[in-house]
């Protein structure tokens, strides 16, 4: 999957091209709008690094931590998108 991404910022907006896991997170962040995204919602190995990648690129995304009991209670990371994004091309599966 490739997809072509405007990101508005306060500036000038930043357009991406993301591939594979990349554009698949940034797919299920504009999915999951206010609700975010987990790990245990969203399977993907390493969804944190993702998310970090799409920081580093100029995305704005929150994280919000929220406990969890079970066999192994802790907490987890649900992570939100707040950059106003427009998706101007999508190649391959969505």
């Amino acid at each position: 999957m490739k997809i072509k991404a405007k990101i508005q910022t306060t500036d000038n907006p930043i357009v991406l091209i993301l591939r594979g896991r990349l554009a698949w997170t940034l797919l299920e962040l504009i999915k999951a709008d206010d609700r975010g995204i987990t790990p245990l919602h969203n399977p993907a190995p390493r969804l944190s690094h993702y998310v970090m990648t799409l920081r580093r690129k100029g995305v704005a995304i929150d994280t919000d931590m929220q406990a969890h009991g079970g066999a192994f209670p802790g907490e987890h990371g649900v992570y939100r998108l707040k950059s106003a994004v427009t998706i101007e091309q999508v190649e391959g599966h969505a």
